[in-house]
């Protein structure tokens, strides 16, 4: 875990899940959401997780969960219960980008490069 020491904070990666859905289907896929968040808020690593809907658009949904570090994030989705419980309604986000790493003054960003093995 990545501790900004100036405040007290954990740092670490924030997954952002967007989902567009019908609004007739919204109180069904909303507890769908919360069954999703129910199992990745099981898994180590897990530090928060909410639900939310668009104020604008109420076809609009989020999941955003926040992890240590993107290894729990990748783990939690490899685990069994997440893959029957979570994996086939995560597969329903908008494709885009969902793993975000915390920004803080004076965190060191990371870098897109290749990343050695030995």
């Amino acid at each position: 875990m990545i501790v900004n020491s100036r405040r007290g904070s954990v740092l670490g990666v924030l997954v952002v899940s967007r989902f567009r859905v019908p609004v007739d289907e919204g109180e069904r896929f909303r507890t769908e959401l919360q069954q999703a968040l129910d199992a990745l808020a099981e898994r180590p690593g897990h530090l928060a997780g909410t639900i939310g809907r668009n104020v604008d658009e109420p076809e609009l949904w989020v999941l955003t969960t926040r992890w240590e570090h993107v290894g729990a994030y990748r783990r939690a989705l490899s685990a069994y219960d997440v893959k029957l419980r979570a994996v086939p309604l995560l597969s329903r986000a908008l494709d885009e980008p969902s793993a975000y790493e915390v920004v803080e003054p004076g965190t060191v960003l990371n870098t897109r490069s290749t990343r050695s093995i030995t």
